[in-house]
């Protein structure tokens, strides 16, 4: 029975750190896609289609 406890620790801690890092690369996706937005807007004179 303790097994069993010692796994389902180990597999909340690791859900845990996944979920961190998952919101972590969300946020930082979000970052860098207003970043190159804006710089689109910024140059978007000298854009050709």
């Amino acid at each position: 029975m303790e097994r069993i406890y010692k796994i389902m620790r180990n597999v909340g801690g690791s859900s845990i750190a996944l979920g961190v890092v998952l919101i972590t690369l969300g946020i930082v996706t979000g970052v860098l896609s207003i970043v190159h937005g804006a710089i689109l807007l910024k140059r978007k004179e000298d854009l050709t289609f």
